[in-house]
């Protein structure tokens, strides 16, 4: 069975980093399409990050680019979320998720529709 598996999430200070990692199980990512969402508390889950992982091509939220980056691991089919100066706005519950279509990172979509296989969540949480 495909599963995701999110890991990396803390309590940390504004301006400090996390990395957030989401490994696939059940199945290789191959060349699927992979975002990172977040959901605070009473809003839309909202997407910040996508990966195509056949080219390494990424596009991000206007919210979190210059901050983020998104990366993938072949060898260990993990896909990363380096988070930089972390501010209390990114407070939120972080999810991986896989567009098994690709579809989304064609037409750089962050729209969570768009993909169909979900992890569990890791959450993340910044000081002010």
């Amino acid at each position: 069975q495909v599963r995701l598996l999110e890991s990396g999430g803390g309590s940390v200070q504004a301006g400090r980093s996390l990395r957030l990692a989401c490994a696939a199980s059940g199945y290789t990512y191959r060349s699927y399409c992979v975002g990172w969402f977040r959901q605070a508390p009473g809003k839309e889950r909202e997407g910040v990050a996508g990966i195509y992982t056949g080219t390494d091509s990424t596009f991000y939220a206007s919210s979190v680019k210059g901050r983020f980056t998104i990366s993938y691991d072949d060898d260990q089919s993990i896909v990363y979320l380096r988070m930089n100066n972390l501010k209390p706005e990114d407070t939120a519950m972080y999810y991986c998720a896989a567009d098994t279509a690709a579809k989304a990172c064609y037409d750089e979509d962050l729209s969570a529709a768009e993909y169909d296989r979900w992890g569990q969540g890791t959450q993340v949480t910044v000081a002010s």
